[in-house]
């Protein structure tokens, strides 16, 4: 199965699955849903981003809405657009973390978040049922340009940091963006931040340096390159620049679970109150809480934004985010967001004047395996009414696949949201104690 709708949105290849005719639909349901009105559309940088770009932008003009181009921009930019601009909705056309040969469709509300699983599935309904509302001519919607995405995503961001004592640190930055649509926005904010940058994979060609999902099999280069620079950081965006990865100074990559921890960190020092975090996520958050004091409580939803979203909103959270890479702060923008995480992350070197490799190495220490096994939906759904047997004295949650608590460490296995694939994820101590329990789902299927 190459086309996923779901509540993360619709992902499917190039050529196959994700057509013409497939992108203009989407665009006529969506803006069948929304009854017209204003809607913001931007793009990653992907080759074909501008032909799934104008097919959903012409469903959108049937439906009598109004269209703002943004051009190529990050998911956050363009969610944050759509606030700035009061849009009925917003789209951004990518894939996140896929390989080029896919594209997809993200919907955002005209809060700026991913619209809940109810509401997306109201919207692949309406696509499936082809219950359009097409205007007549006299009611079509208007196509305009605004090129201020970058800027003023940049400028948001800024005014949640201390810019001077960041500065003041001249940090010596490697920034990898991929070849995507962070590289305009993440060198700018680094730039204004006074940081020394290397910027590599930095121009928008969609042409990905690599493999583009920022894992550490994906990131030797720029390990390699922190080292070669001397840098004190180094810092890997996806192509749609809503996760990040990170790399020490010592060329070590300390990985995408590090990054919301050491954001919550730096939140929890500054505005103590509750996060969220998906069932997917390290226990490191949880244990920076306990440390930060005050009875800080960690939420935990199922995987995917929306979901994450929608526990910060029930409990006022001040900061949230997934352990893909993935920080949320709700003052600029309810979607993850690589530019706040940099500029966080920045924040705690500056104010601690410590090496990253050192405050890395004090954070709560796990071992993480993420595995992913492609396999019919049909055969994870069998394998997932098998595990809650493996229980015994562990905890079962089951709100998203089948998440098991043991006293030594916990394992998640549950279908993803944006690939036909089975993920395993456990984390413990150790590694031989994390491995156990993946192996111990594993003699499950």
């Amino acid at each position: 199965m190459t086309l996923m709708m779901t509540v993360s949105g619709v992902r499917g290849l190039i050529g196959e699955t994700m057509t013409p005719a497939l992108a203009a639909d989407i665009g006529t349901a969506f803006g069948s849903h929304l009854g017209g009105g204003k809607v913001v559309v931007g793009r990653d940088s992907r080759p074909s981003g501008q032909m799934v770009q104008a097919a959903m932008v012409s469903g959108l003009l049937a439906a009598g809405c109004d269209v703002v181009d943004l051009g190529v921009v990050s998911t956050p930019g363009a969610a944050f657009m759509t606030v700035r601009h009061r849009a009925a909705g917003g789209v951004m056309i990518t894939a996140s973390h896929n390989p080029i040969a896919w594209n997809g469709i993200k919907f955002f509300t005209p809060e700026g978040a991913a619209p809940p699983a109810d509401l997306a599935e109201r919207i692949f309904a309406r696509y499936r049922e082809r219950s359009f509302k097409l205007v007549d001519v006299q009611h079509l919607g208007s196509l305009s340009r605004d090129d201020s995405t970058d800027a003023s995503h940049v400028d948001a961001v800024l005014s949640l940091l201390d810019v001077e004592a960041i500065g003041r640190r001249r940090f010596k930055v490697v920034l990898d963006s991929i070849n995507g649509g962070g590289c305009v926005s993440g060198r700018m904010l680094l730039d204004r931040l006074g940081c020394q940058v290397v910027h590599v994979n930095g121009e928008p060609t969609g042409l990905f340096g690599h493999t583009p999902e920022p894992t550490a099999e994906n990131l030797t280069g720029l390990c390699e390159n922190v080292r070669q620079h001397g840098a004190a950081i180094g810092f890997a965006q996806d192509p749609d620049a809503d996760r990040l990865a990170v790399v020490d100074d010592t060329g070590r990559y300390i990985g995408e679970e590090y990054t919301l921890a050491l954001a919550a960190m730096y939140v929890f020092a500054k505005r103590p109150g509750p996060a969220a975090a998906n069932l997917s996520t390290s226990r490191m958050i949880d244990d920076l809480a306990a440390r930060a004091g005050g009875g800080i409580v960690v939420h935990r939803s199922a995987v995917g934004e929306a979901n994450v979203v929608s526990e910060m909103k029930r409990y006022r959270c001040v900061i949230g985010g997934e352990g893909n890479g993935g920080v949320i702060e709700p003052r600029i923008v309810c979607v993850r967001d690589s530019l706040v995480s940099m500029g966080y992350v920045l924040s705690l070197l500056a104010e601690g004047g410590e090496p990253l490799s050192e405050l890395a190495d004090r954070l709560p220490r796990y071992v993480m395996i993420k595995r992913k096994y492609e396999l019919p939906r049909q055969r994870i759904t069998e394998w997932l009414a098998r595990l809650p047997a493996l229980a015994r004295d562990g905890k079962v949650n089951n709100i998203d696949g089948v998440r098991i608590d043991w006293p030594e460490g916990w394992v998640h296995v549950r279908a993803s949201n944006t690939e036909p694939i089975a993920r395993v994820i456990a984390e413990a101590a150790d590694q031989s104690t994390a491995a156990s329990l993946v192996q111990r789902v594993l003699d499950c299927q």
